[in-house]
């Protein structure tokens, strides 16, 4: 699977640029799922919310991006349909669009409804994360992240060999700076990064960069 794991979605060009690369296509050819689940597990996020990112409503910039087409993948109701219902669905998806919230949430849904193991099985499709949706991809996420109640601690899927500290900077999310960061980094112990809503990290056959307009520091193990 070719990882864009960001902060705060397409908020670029460059980002764009790197989706499109991922991609091998234009956007308005592609093919997309939504997954919207990792809101339900956040205290702040709940219907209203939902409907905004699939509804593409500023600032969810991930399903308004001028698909060939968007449907919705809510992985809650996956284990109650059954695989071979809903697994051609997810093969047959350019691109899966995959918001944010709780990452240890998702996380849970992710191995309950058995994507965690399909999405192995992909490696030309494409999976867009945004804040949780990303860090869903890593091997811990830090306490601090961890809002649903039952969690049973704070690692993740470990995709990706690092962690991500998103938001950084943010002007809605003041405790969200540098030196939280570095605090943060400092007790998950393994490689990570901190980034803003302008910078993606690209992940594709092992190699990562960096695409940013905005800013960002990496913290080594």
């Amino acid at each position: 699977m070719k990882l864009l794991l960001t902060s705060g979605g397409i908020t670029n060009e460059s980002i764009r640029d790197a989706l499109i690369d991922l991609l091998g296509k234009p956007i308005s050819d592609a093919h997309a799922l939504c997954i919207p689940t990792a809101q339900w597990g956040h205290p702040m996020l709940g219907p209203a919310s939902v409907r905004g990112v699939i509804a593409g409503e500023p600032p969810f910039l991930l399903t308004s991006l001028g698909w060939a087409s968007v449907g919705v993948l809510e992985l809650t109701a996956l284990p109650s349909i059954g695989k071979e219902r809903w697994e051609p669905w997810v093969r047959e998806a350019d691109v899966l669009l995959v918001d944010g919230g709780d990452a240890a949430y998702l996380s849970h849904w992710m191995r309950k409804s058995g994507l965690s193991e399909l999405i192995s099985t992909l490696p030309e499709t494409v999976w867009v994360g945004l804040s949780a949706g990303s860090m869903v991809m890593t091997p811990r996420i830090g306490p601090d992240f961890v809002s649903w109640p039952a969690a049973p601690d704070d690692h993740t899927l470990g995709v990706v060999d690092f962690s991500i500290y998103p938001h950084l900077d943010h002007e809605l999310m003041p405790d969200n700076t540098m030196a939280n960061a570095e605090k943060w980094a400092a007790a998950i112990a393994g490689p990570a990064y901190a980034i803003d809503d302008q910078t993606a990290i690209k992940v594709t056959d092992g190699t990562v960069e960096i695409i940013s307009e905005g800013h960002w520091k990496a913290f080594p193990a």
